[in-house]
């Protein structure tokens, strides 16, 4: 089943690609034209949901007694928080669960304030970054035994993260398709051959 319907502000804003829901602002469709971006997501208001973010971040790591250094930048269309320092793990949390919440949080103060949803990426310790290295490698093995036996493989359950970094790796490539299928929290990847 593929939700279509627009993120409300309980809701989380799902990061999977667009094949799954509607199209988000300067991304591809599946036909190939580009969604025309929004006048209202100017680069200023997208670094100023950053700001907003990073104050609500910094406050939940003076009330933990974490340190870290907090920045706050645009990059690819989306507003961005990073942080980095020593003894983060814990807002990690096993495989990005701790993440993924911490975000949602994020995302809740940024619309608190401002009054629309964000597309808010939050990272930790680096921790996207060295995911996506796996889920490339998840990406290219589900690939290759498609190629080789032609059946489908169906991937373990993933987060919108997982799941919009597996389907970029399997994109790009010739010859295979992906889709999602199920629900939270047990939503998971198919890999299969291209019609």
């Amino acid at each position: 089943m593929t939700d279509t319907s627009t993120p409300r502000a309980e809701q989380p804003l799902d990061d999977e690609a667009p094949t799954e829901a509607a199209p988000v602002e300067g991304e591809r469709e599946e036909n190939g034209a580009e969604t025309a971006p929004s006048k209202a997501a100017g680069e200023g208001d997208l670094f100023r949901q950053s700001e907003i973010a990073a104050d609500y971040v910094e406050g939940l790591l003076d009330i933990l007694d974490y340190d870290g250094d907090i920045d706050e930048l645009v990059s690819g269309g989306r507003p961005m928080v990073e942080v980095v320092g020593g003894r983060l793990q814990n807002l990690v949390g096993q495989r990005g669960a701790t993440l993924e919440a911490l975000q949602e949080l994020a995302r809740l103060a940024v619309f608190r304030q401002t009054g629309s949803p964000s597309r808010l990426l939050l990272d930790v310790g680096g921790y996207r970054a060295t995911r996506r290295k796996e889920l490339a490698a998840v990406a290219r093995n589900a690939v290759e035994k498609v190629k080789e036996h032609g059946d489908l493989v169906r991937l373990e359950p993933m987060s919108a993260f997982e799941r919009k970094c597996v389907h970029d790796v399997v994109n790009a490539i010739d010859g295979v398709e992906s889709e999602s299928e199920g629900v939270e929290p047990n939503r998971r990847i198919v890999v299969r051959a291209a019609d």
